[in-house]
């Protein structure tokens, strides 16, 4: 991909069935290895728990505070300015436990494609 300049659009910010909202950043196929979104989740909500498969993830906070729990190996409070590692195929959600909106960038290796999303709700 050549150099560029990208200025989101914040009127393509969209609701999931996750339970948050998403803008997508930068996600194209010309730059297939990564691809970011920013996620707001409003006060009291947990996301789904889901899956990548074969992407791993970094939760980078900007706002708020949420607990993130993933697969069996981490239950913690994260807040603004901390980052959450998540690998491939790894059980996860958060839970804005704050009083604003929890907001984080989702940086994913490769880019996230919906065909690697794996809901995991019960």
């Amino acid at each position: 991909m050549e150099s560029t300049h990208i200025i989101p659009e914040e009127s393509k910010e969209y609701y999931t069935s996750e339970r948050c909202h998403i803008l997508e950043l930068l996600n194209t196929p010309k730059l297939s290895d990564q691809s970011i979104a920013r996620a707001r989740v409003k006060p009291g909500v947990t996301t789904a728990w889901h899956a990548l498969s074969e992407t791993s993830e970094i939760y980078y906070i900007l706002e708020g505070t949420g607990k993130v729990e993933i697969g069996n190996e981490l239950n913690k409070v994260t807040k603004k300015g901390e980052l959450v590692y998540i690998p491939p195929n790894t059980r996860q959600r958060i839970k804005n436990i704050g009083e604003t909106d929890l907001i984080f960038l989702c940086i994913c290796v490769p880019r996230f494609q919906q065909k690697n999303y794996q809901s995991e709700e019960e």
